[in-house]
């Protein structure tokens, strides 16, 4: 979220002073991410120690922190576990926010930082430990199951008959009408195309694994001392393990790695992994489309959010260029014909 909440300073402090115990000095908003339901702050304490204080409105997994927790504690480094509240909570109420406190971590995201062949090798690593560690049903209760839903579909097929007939005023909005005009047949083919596969998969039989759901780059993170984490874990889901995998050789970082070598990097740490074609394409074509959709509807159905309305303009633009996330979901929907 790029625009500050309207939330004053105070109840913040008065929050983290009750539920953490800490005498709160500074408090700075950080415009960071593309998440229209999380904001992010700078907290300094009047010791001087910082940290990194996350507000998530709408829906929250209690698993998107129970689980971070869990897999730090098995001694995954790649992760940072929340801290606990003077109560032993991982999170606390603030308003209608559910507040999230970590250590701050000086650092910049995998699109900022070029990955090493080694930290390519740790994500591998940490996603296969991810997939394959039996956690507790108690931690992962409130995580959803894969449904393949045609609700994305639904909504952006929806906006694109809306936008033919309805007359926007404000900028972002007639901008983003004309754009997805423009591009409404290639759009239609690429909800064509999750649909049909979204039939086929689901009468094969699937493994389902838990999954972080939202691995790119931004939510890769290199500290000052080169150290990986793998950050926002508010779309955990037990899904194939495609759902994770698709997002590998996508160029989920801004390096100068082909998606082969990005790849061949990633399953140096993960190890062999079968891959269903047919569900890696799906996720791929899916993924767009929930874009385009949650996009939509930031952009069409209010008036409000400022730069973070200009941003969800900017971040769609690039999809549809030339090697861009259609071309490789494209490129994984004829990979299923030949393998």
């Amino acid at each position: 979220m790029l625009i500050k909440p309207d939330l004053k300073y105070e109840k913040i402090i008065a929050c983290l002073r009750d539920a953490y115990g800490l005498t709160i000095e500074k408090v700075v908003f950080l415009p960071l991410g593309s998440d229209f339901n999380t904001a992010v702050y700078r907290v300094t304490t009047t010791d001087g120690a910082d940290h990194f204080l996350k507000l998530r409105s709408g829906e929250f997994l209690e698993a998107s922190v129970s689980v971070p927790k869990y897999l730090a504690d098995l001694g995954i480094k790649q992760v940072i576990p929340p801290l606990t509240t003077k109560t032993g909570q991982l999170s606390t109420n603030l308003g209608d926010f559910k507040a999230i406190l970590y250590p701050y971590v000086e650092s910049r995201n995998g699109v900022e930082a070029k990955l090493s062949d080694d930290h390519w090798a740790q994500f591998g690593t940490a996603i296969k430990t991810l997939h394959s560690t039996d956690i507790t049903a108690s931690i992962t209760k409130d995580v959803p199951r894969e449904t393949f839903s045609s609700k994305w579909r639904d909504t952006v097929k929806a906006f694109l008959i809306r936008i033919e007939s309805e007359f926007f005023e404000e900028p972002v909005a007639v901008k983003m009408a004309q754009f997805l005009k423009s591009k409404s047949s290639e759009i239609l083919k690429l909800v064509e195309r999750a649909e049909e596969l979204a039939i086929t998969i689901q009468k094969q039989p699937l493994t389902y694994v838990l999954c972080h759901a939202d691995m790119h780059g931004w939510n890769l993170i290199l500290d000052k001392k080169g150290a990986l984490y793998i950050v926002d874990w508010d779309t955990l889901i037990f899904a194939p393990v495609e759902r994770d995998l698709m997002f590998i050789g996508s160029s989920i970082s801004d390096s100068s790695l082909t998606p082969d070598e990005e790849a061949s990097l990633f399953y140096k740490g993960y190890g062999q992994a079968e891959i269903n074609h047919a569900v890696f394409a799906y996720y791929r074509f899916e993924r767009i489309i929930q874009d385009i959709g949650d996009y939509c509807e930031y952009i069409f159905l209010s008036d409000e959010g400022g730069e973070d309305r200009i941003q969800c303009f900017e971040h769609l633009q690039p999809v549809f260029l030339p090697n861009g996330s259609i071309e490789r979901a494209y490129d994984s929907y004829n990979a299923r014909k030949i393998l």
